[in-house]
């Protein structure tokens, strides 16, 4: 026990903030021993580092000599200035940059400009300029500072009367569920849910003819333009064949499994399409009643359809919210169109253009013709099922929705320029303001709206309306959604 007794040293008592102070001195000690100033820099390992650099990015660099601060070179000087579109990077960030590497170089990019000197100083007089005026676009830098703004390509809309009702038909006792016109003209039919088929003349509006046989609501009607006969389909499952000679149904054609939606005519060859409950498209050949195919692969109740003589000869819309093309050879889908979120009741071809439009709840959209790319929506959006749509050569493109409203759209620009409201009959509730089939005449001058208060509307332009009167209100789109 008598060792030695080891002695502690004093501790000099220290606050937390002197151990604070102390601690941050340490840490500014090790990290940056030169405060405020960067290190001597190495301007042979710049050069090479940034030549390389260049050479990747840009393919070709000649590096121009320093510049002693503050001095302007007299061949720049004799210059004037530097070319317009030179970018310097020159700012305050940029010069402290430079400060910091150690940027005793000016950079000249593009293979054909001669190094020169450059009267861009910065702050700590020395400059980092990089000229582009000979180098093609791909090589130049690009910030969105000089990115040139594109104007809005989207195209002006040709200017269209507005339209009017000019006359009320009265005569069906139910729901106008169906029209077609004559190809000469002269008269156009309607098909109901009072399960009748009346015939009207166009010029007067009074009822030629009533024909019966169906047992539930007509759906669907076509008038042949080769022979004399008359198409229509209905919710009995029916498809029947009218002689517009003798008046009367010469055939019916059998195989529909619940009722038919929509029924076209193909322009050239003597078939029928008939699309209905039964989520099927049924092609017939006219003369032997015989069904040529059943064009299955929709998931739901096929209720539009068009055709074409040349492919895709059938085009359907679908509850399922696709459009399909079919190969009429074979009797296969050629292509499926799945842009519509919501079932696609009405379809409309454009009479000359290779294009049709197709509607929804969601949308309504154009597409091109053959392959079905997509074009564009339209720009207003209807907010209602739309359960018909019609096309005329002038570019009028109509639709009709469940509420009454009947729209009027530029076909080329998809702006929509009138938004007319049907009135309903005297006696009929407004919940039954729902326009159900539309179509133009063969002249594109008159169209024919079928409704729920049971009447049929003819619309024509008011010839009294100018560009004066009526100003065409567009502004082009900012952004276009795709779908």
């Amino acid at each position: 026990m008598g060792g030695p007794t080891l002695e502690m040293e004093p501790v000099e008592p220290q606050s937390l903030k002197k151990l604070s102070l102390k601690s941050l001195k340490r840490s500014l000690d090790l990290f940056s021993p030169i405060h405020g100033q960067f290190a001597a820099p190495d301007p042979e390992s710049k050069k090479i580092r940034m030549s390389h650099k260049i050479n990747v990015e840009y393919g070709g660099i000649k590096t121009a000599p320093a510049q002693p601060s503050g001095r302007v070179d007299s061949g720049a000087g004799n210059q004037g200035s530097a070319p317009s579109n030179a970018l310097a990077l020159t700012g305050p960030a940029d010069s402290r940059n430079s400060q910091k590497e150690g940027a005793q170089n000016a950079l000249v990019v593009g293979p054909s400009l001669k190094p020169k000197g450059q009267n861009d100083v910065g702050n700590s007089g020395k400059s980092t300029a990089i000229t582009s005026a000979s180098a093609p676009f791909s090589e130049r830098l690009t910030t969105s500072a000089i990115i040139e703004r594109i104007p809005s390509k989207w195209p002006r809309p040709v200017w269209h009367r507005p339209w009017k009702n000019y006359r009320v038909i009265s005569g069906h006792l139910g729901w106008v569920r169906s029209v077609a016109f004559d190809p000469s003209n002269n008269w156009f039919c309607t098909g109901s849910a009072d399960r009748t088929i009346k015939i009207w003349d166009v010029a007067s509006g009074r009822l030629k003819l009533t024909l019966t046989g169906h047992i539930e609501q007509i759906r669907g009607l076509a008038v042949s333009s080769k022979h004399t006969y008359m198409f229509s389909a209905g919710d009995d499952k029916q498809v029947k064949c009218w002689d517009l000679e003798q008046n009367k149904v010469i055939r019916s054609y059998h195989g529909h499994l619940s009722g038919v939606y929509c029924l076209a005519l193909h322009p050239t060859i003597d078939i029928l399409l008939t699309g209905g409950r039964d989520s099927v498209c049924r092609v017939w050949d006219i003369r032997t009643k015989m069904q040529i195919f059943a064009l299955s692969g929709h998931d739901n109740t096929v209720c539009s359809v068009f055709t074409r003589p040349t492919d895709p000869q059938v085009v359907t819309g679908s509850h399922d919210t696709t459009i399909k093309f079919w190969d009429l050879r074979y009797g296969k889908t050629m292509s499926t169109l799945t842009h519509h979120k919501k079932s696609v009741r009405a379809m409309a071809p454009h009479p000359k253009e290779q294009s049709f439009a197709s509607a929804s709840a969601d949308n309504t959209k154009k597409f091109s013709l053959p392959k079905g790319e997509f074009l564009h929506n339209m720009l207003s959006q209807q907010k209602t099922i739309i359960n018909t749509m019609a096309v005329n050569e002038d570019g009028v493109m109509a639709t009709g929705g469940d509420n009454g409203s009947l729209w009027f759209w530029d076909w080329r620009s998809g702006h929509n320029f009138q938004q007319a409201q049907t009135i309903v009959q005297p006696g009929s509730l407004d919940s039954e303001a729902g326009i159900y089939a539309l179509s133009y005449d063969v002249t594109g001058t008159r169209l024919v709206s079928c409704e729920a208060d049971k009447t049929i509307k003819m619309w024509k332009e008011d010839e009294t309306a100018t560009e004066q009167t009526h100003p065409l209100n567009f502004k082009p789109p900012k952004d276009i959604r795709r779908f």
